[in-house]
């Protein structure tokens, strides 16, 4: 059975939906998730370093993230934006190649992260839909939930400084 997370958007065995709550704006967490000089502060698991980051937030414009492994592998991180609402919400699609988590986004995958603020703290939800139930657990075994969960933590300890 389908489960709503926020009106529109249910969650099925295609689905992964990750949440954290930070101790920070509404305005701030959404600058550090689309300006390409705090992204790559802190995106990707522990361990990791991002070499390079571009982004051109609109509609149809595209980003890009290298980030480089603890034992020196790069990894590309790239999709495309399909909706951007600023402070509220992102959406943006997976490349249509690529490995289940790859590192990056999980290739043919649509993710869709909202900000929602509540007394000064900010909701981040990421849902994202994976083109079937074997690419969704693919993408788990492949560490998509602990690598968010790394990410998050890198997140909060930026927002502090």
């Amino acid at each position: 059975m389908a489960q709503t997370i926020y009106p529109g958007v249910e969650t099925d065995e295609r689905t992964i939906v990750i949440t954290r709550t930070f101790d920070a704006p509404r305005a701030l967490v959404f600058k550090a998730w689309t300006d390409p000089k705090h992204v790559a502060q802190w995106w990707g698991p522990k361990g990791f370093e991002n070499t390079a980051c571009e982004m051109d937030l609109r509609v149809g414009g595209s980003f890009r993230l290298w980030m480089r492994g603890p034992n020196g592998t790069m990894y590309p991180c790239e999709g495309v934006f399909r909706e951007v609402v600023v402070p509220e919400r992102i959406v943006y699609a997976g490349p249509a190649r690529g490995d289940a988590c790859g590192a990056g986004l999980p290739p043919n995958a649509v993710v869709t992260v909202t900000f929602d603020e509540d007394d000064g703290e900010t909701t981040v939800t990421i849902h994202t839909r994976l083109q079937s139930a074997a690419d969704r657990e693919a993408a788990v075994k492949m560490g998509f939930r602990g690598g968010w969960t790394d990410s998050f933590d890198r997140l909060a300890e930026y927002l502090a400084t």
